[in-house]
């Protein structure tokens, strides 16, 4: 029979080993009991890892989408919102025209009418949200509009020019009242519509582009989310508001001051049903965006189910390992503590 030596010491290094082996496995066992998956995909899955990460990519775009979607669709609720109080400018401004064409308004009404109109389209027009323009086409971080009644406007600058080019005074001389309704209703054809509805209307009004944001609101389908300031029931909305605030002035003819409101009229009638078309395409970008997002939640869903099914571990299964590791790291370390009390010279006395 033969007895083999061991030291204190040598059992005392291969109980240190062992806890740093259940310490390692303590980490694992706790961060998968947290997250409910394995800590090493690569170590669990092997050759499945791939499917893992493709799934897990799939995954981050469909979300990353999805919360695109839901700024997207605070900028179009913002965009029905204003245009929707847009409308209700052109609404009371119609209903103050049409008063002014039976005769029951003073012309300083009207004016009043006129200049409140387009100072509410304005700052309507202007309305940002998170620091972007919503009317600003593509142009998000510049001011759509100017304002007309500002010192120094272009706008107001060339439309006043015009007057003066055409008649050879002021809208404030005497010899407005002498303008007929023919000329008055040529000088609005020839020299306002295009400062509004023609090459005029960007050159001195509208810092918007044509071209409206496109976003992915799925993997495969885009859609226009943005409406710009030159959308045609805007641009007459605003000739209709400019005319009247500037035209309708105390020294104008009756003949031309009803050519005015009556010409107004109808501009701000065709600017509501403008306006009505944009809020019904607005609104079918909302659908379009509500719709997208439901279905990739849905997909979502499954993506993330495919993954539990690949990485998911049992949770009660996962406690119970930490809780076992935990017992056994506390008795070696109590182990150790004695081994280490252990000593030739405490024997001998």
């Amino acid at each position: 029979m033969k007895a083999t030596a061991v030291s204190s010491a040598a059992i005392s290094n291969a109980m240190r080993y062992q806890q740093m082996r259940m310490q390692a496995d303590l980490v694992k066992a706790t961060k998968e009991s947290q997250t409910g998956q394995v800590a090493d995909v690569g170590l669990a899955l092997g050759g499945r890892t791939t499917q893992a990460v493709t799934f897990q990519r799939d995954l981050d775009r469909l979300n990353g989408i999805v919360d695109s979607n839901a700024l997207v669709g605070a900028r179009l609720t913002s965009t029905q919102n204003s245009l929707g109080q847009l409308s209700d400018v052109a609404q009371n401004f119609l209903s103050a025209l049409t008063t002014g064409v039976s005769g029951d308004s003073s012309t300083s009404v009207l004016q009043t009418a006129g200049a409140s109109a387009l100072q509410q389209m304005t700052g309507i027009l202007n309305t940002s949200v998170n620091g972007e323009y919503l009317f600003a086409g593509t142009n998000t971080d510049v001011k759509p509009i100017d304002d007309f009644s500002a010192a120094g406007s272009p706008a107001k600058a060339a439309f006043d020019a015009a007057f003066t080019s055409y008649f050879g005074f002021t809208q404030t001389d005497p010899a407005a009242a002498n303008i007929t309704a023919a000329q008055m209703d040529d000088f609005i054809t020839t020299q306002v519509e295009p400062q509004f509805l023609g090459s005029g209307w960007q050159a001195n009004w509208s810092s918007a582009t044509d071209d409206q944001i496109t976003s992915r609101i799925s993997l495969n389908e885009t859609t226009q989310t943005s409406v710009s300031a030159n959308e045609q029931g805007i641009r007459k909305l605003a000739m209709a508001a400019a005319m009247v605030s500037t035209l309708v002035t105390g020294n104008i003819s009756e003949a031309a001051r009803n050519t005015i409101v009556t010409r107004a009229q109808g501009l701000v009638g065709e600017a509501i049903g403008g306006l009505v078309q944009v809020r019904s395409d607005v609104g079918l970008a909302q659908k379009r965006v509500s719709d997208a997002s439901d279905r990739m939640k849905t997909q979502v869903d499954l993506f993330e189910k495919h993954i539990v099914d690949l990485e998911g571990v049992d949770p009660a299964e996962a406690a119970t390992r930490v809780a076992d590791l935990t017992q056994h790291i506390e008795t070696s370390f109590a182990l150790t503590a004695r081994l280490q009390q252990l000593s030739l010279l405490n024997y001998l006395t």
